[in-house]
């Protein structure tokens, strides 16, 4: 099963993305992408594929996962059954460690770790429940907190003697980027920023520098879906993350992301979710909110999340 390639968008004011993800379940979503992935899964039981290496993961289960290479979870079931399953998800590029880690020998150790993730890395339980208070104390810090609380887990995690590599070396993703991908990264780049626009294919196609019937199997070989998918997928993504956390009205979200017609967003909606989108929001509500669990500071980083 080919792997989907997954655009990871770094929000303003900030060089990296920290990804709050609460579901009903984490489905069976085979991706990869450019960036380092450190993932602390909680509340949720399940099992995770990294590489060609399959194993269980409990609560506080702490992962650090290299570039290109696939990797999923897949949940099973809930701790707190009254609460959602829950992944803090921190994103960081190649670029970015070179820059921020290289000019400094004291964090020789984190430069060393993230060599050994090309395979991805589980840490031993105490580094792990360590690790797993301050990155969740991460959510509530300020983008320089933010940025100073993730270089701490980081030296926290290179003095774990103990880690374990997890997939094969035959699974290690070839280092060069091959012209697709980059011709991709360039395609969801641009959708990504202006998804509330219309979207001309032609614009797309010049953009990747093929023509207009390359530039749909292109986006199908990587996405898995037709462009209109896509955004379609990244639209009501964007609006379910602002049923959860605004009180905007649903005439409002729509227009935000891009419908203009309000009968025809809670078509696309109800076709995505199942359900239309006041009872998205009624429900989530109904469900977390009452139990104190709150919605937390969720940006949607892959399409039809939220």
């Amino acid at each position: 099963m080919k792997p989907i390639f997954e655009k990871v968008i770094v929000p303003d004011g900030a060089s990296w993305t920290l990804f709050d993800r609460r579901l009903e379940a984490f489905p069976f979503e085979w991706h990869y992408h450019p960036e380092f992935e450190l993932t602390l899964t909680l509340n949720s039981r399940g099992q995770r594929y990294i590489g060609d290496h399959i194993d269980t993961y409990d609560d506080g289960d702490l992962v650090l996962i290299g570039p290109n290479l696939p990797h999923t979870w897949c949940s099973q079931e809930r701790i707190d059954s009254s609460a959602p399953h829950r992944a803090l998800v921190l994103w960081f590029s190649r670029d970015w460690a070179s820059q921020i880690l290289g000019p400094c020998r004291e964090l020789g150790p984190v430069v060393r770790l993230l060599g050994e993730a090309d395979r991805g890395i589980a840490f031993s339980g105490g580094i792990a429940r360590t690790a797993a208070g301050r990155i969740q104390s991460l959510v509530d810090r300020d983008a320089a907190g933010r940025l100073i609380g993730l270089l701490e887990v980081l030296a926290l995690l290179a003095t774990d003697d103990t880690r374990a590599r997890l997939s094969s070396p035959a699974m290690v993703p070839e280092v060069v980027v091959s012209a697709d991908q980059e011709r991709i990264g360039r395609v969801l780049s641009h959708i990504h920023a202006n998804y509330r626009e219309p979207t001309r294919v032609q614009d797309l196609a010049n953009l990747a520098l093929v023509s207009v019937s390359s530039f749909h199997r292109l986006f199908r070989r990587h996405t898995h879906m037709t462009l209109t998918e896509y955004v379609a997928r990244l639209r009501i993504g964007q609006a379910c993350s602002m049923l959860i956390n605004t009180d905007k009205t649903i005439a409002f979200i729509a227009d935000e992301v891009g419908y203009r017609n309000l009968a025809n967003f809670n078509r696309q909606f109800r076709a995505l979710k199942g359900v239309t989108p006041r009872a998205f929001r009624e429900s989530f509500r109904q469900r977390y909110i009452r139990t104190g669990q709150g919605a937390g500071r969720t940006v949607s980083a892959r399409t039809g999340t939220g």
